[in-house]
């Protein structure tokens, strides 16, 4: 793995520090709709473009989630941050599980929004076709994004994401991501983390529902929760940005506060490890 400096930009000057992964369809921009509104004064968030992403279109890679969880520990070192805590958006989330694995010892509390699992997401068939042509095909980006919503969503706001997909990957690197995400199964070395892990899902979104968090990241993690999202599907931070701002915060103000208050929440389903698993 070839040692490379994330590109970055950190909000905020809170002790509590956090790295905010983005997805496969997107760079840090991924975090923009919820940036105004974040806790600045509790939590510093550095939101990071993985390599083939935003500035770092250009940067050569292997493009996984082991090397980006690489990446990630040698941007926390050259920040000077012994500890710290994750919240990573779909292929994001793998990233995060890969830090818990990795060096769980640094790392206070991971959260998932829509999180792709640790044992990743098996393609065939025509759903194959269409993921790994996604890298050349604006439209089927579209149709990806539109099924993952729930086919909810306007128009207009389907073509702006495409639009900044297109923009901020790189189709070599988005291609060669699609591997690493979908084909890599690493779950047995984050099976039983004591890492509290909070799952965001959005009930609109049929490729990783609640349901899917139940059966994976609920089974996994020991201190895990889940939060369903009833109005979003997997875009949350643009379709429900007060809301994930909100579960997430909470969950890693827990980390020194212990429970949460009591205070009402957002309209959502909190699930704790062990409950509501298959049978």
């Amino acid at each position: 793995m070839t040692s490379f400096v994330l590109p970055h930009e950190v909000h905020g000057d809170g002790a509590h520090k956090v790295f905010a992964v983005h997805g496969w369809f997107a760079d840090r921009s991924a975090y923009a709709a919820v940036l105004p509104d974040l806790d600045r004064s509790s939590f510093s968030y550095a939101l990071v473009d993985l390599r083939g992403y935003g500035e770092a279109r250009g940067a050569a890679g292997a493009y996984t989630t082991a090397e980006a969880a690489g990446d990630l520990v040698e941007l926390a070192d050259g920040l000077g941050w012994e500890r710290f805590s994750v919240i990573g958006h779909s292929m994001g989330g793998a990233v995060a599980q890969r830090l818990a694995a990795a060096v769980p010892d640094r790392l206070r509390r991971m959260a998932g929004v829509s999180p792709v699992p640790a044992s990743g997401v098996p393609l065939a068939g025509e759903q194959a076709a269409l993921f790994t042509d996604a890298a050349h095909r604006p439209e089927y980006r579209r149709a990806i994004i539109d099924f993952t919503t729930g086919g909810r969503r306007p128009a207009a706001w389907l073509d702006r994401m495409v639009a900044r997909s297109l923009e901020c990957s790189d189709a070599k690197a988005f291609r060669a991501w699609l591997d690493s995400w979908a084909g890599e199964d690493f779950h047995a070395d984050v099976k039983g983390s004591e890492v509290p892990a909070l799952a965001v899902a959005g009930e609109l979104d049929p490729a990783l529902s609640p349901e899917v968090m139940r059966q994976t990241w609920m089974s996994w993690y020991p201190r895990a929760e889940l939060v369903a999202l009833p109005f979003a599907g997997h875009y949350a931070m643009d379709e429900a940005p007060l809301d994930v701002i909100r579960v997430v915060e909470d969950f890693l103000r827990a980390d020194a506060e212990g429970p949460a208050a009591d205070a009402e929440g957002p309209a959502a389903a909190v699930v704790p490890a062990g409950e509501g698993e298959p049978a």
